[in-house]
């Protein structure tokens, strides 16, 4: 595996290429990058990772400075999940200049639910995938690959948005959120648990999939009453929710009863650890 940091390395590095498959991360990986990285040897014609955290998707009172940061034990796991580049630029590298032009999504879909509380931050997150593809794909020849969790849930789908408006040569590949055996949505941020709150973490999982059994069942729901009745749960068990929200899977609109093709989002604070999750139901 090439290790390069500046966008001018990368991009000789990627020069003999025509397709390139693509996994950006911010590093202290775990198996759900790995499948996202094991998925992209299956695609295109070479494999690019990105170790990059980004300043601009980070909250005045977020955890930048403390977000883990694992380069070595990274590059071996890559290396091992079939990567052949490594781009690992340094802030000064990915913004030589401060990054006064910036990728603003539309408000629909950026500024609900995560948008919501978390201000700027699918702003942030635009702008550097924006700047990641020019670094990756700008002298594709042919169609490049991009893979994202489902996990982020809207955060794939502010990108697909932003590939199609920018007519990018890029197809975003998302992949199915990888799991441990309780149920908890795999995460950088799981590493903040305690292990009495690592315990409770599954339980977010599960007032998710409460939901989606209700919205299953033989009689119409009250989905504000099932959002109710999760939040309430949670709040039960110690945690501070900030959302569980049945929506509409195409654009994130609150879902009608007529909709179909659902999905059911969650984030929560247990502790000092912000967890988010998700649940695709299909009616």
């Amino acid at each position: 595996m090439q290790v390069v940091h500046s966008i001018a390395d990368l991009r000789a590095a990627l020069r003999p290429f025509n397709s390139p498959a693509f996994v950006p991360t911010m590093g202290n990986l775990h198996a759900g990058h790995l499948a996202l990285m094991q998925q992209a040897t299956a695609h295109g014609d070479v494999r690019v990772a990105s170790i990059f955290v980004n300043r601009l998707q980070f909250g005045p009172n977020e955890d930048f400075d403390a977000y883990p940061r694992t380069f070595a034990r990274d590059c071996e796991l890559l290396a091992t999940a079939g990567c052949d580049v490594l781009f690992a630029p340094t802030e000064v590298d990915l913004y030589p200049q401060a990054q006064t032009f910036l990728v603003q999504p539309p408000a629909e879909l950026a500024d609900v639910l995560e948008g919501q509380f978390r201000p700027g931050f699918f702003t942030g997150v635009s702008t550097v995938v924006m700047k990641l593809f020019q670094c990756v794909f700008s002298g594709t020849k042919e169609m490049g690959f991009a893979f994202f969790g489902e996990k982020d849930f809207q955060q794939q789908l502010v990108i697909r948005h932003l590939v199609t408006q920018f007519a990018l040569p890029v197809q975003i590949v998302t992949a199915p959120t990888v799991r441990d055996t309780d149920g908890l949505a795999l995460s950088s941020r799981n590493g903040y648990l305690s292990e009495t709150e690592r315990a409770e973490a599954p339980r977010l999982q599960a007032c998710l999939r409460d939901v989606a059994l209700a919205l299953k069942g033989p009689h119409a729901p009250n989905r504000q009453h099932l959002e109710d009745t999760a939040l309430a749960t949670l709040r039960t068990h110690g945690w501070q929710p900030d959302y569980i929200s049945v929506r509409r899977q195409a654009d994130l609109a609150p879902a009608s009863d007529s909709d179909t093709a659902l999905v059911i989002l969650g984030a929560a604070k247990l502790g000092r650890t912000r967890l988010i999750d998700n649940l695709i139901v299909n009616l």
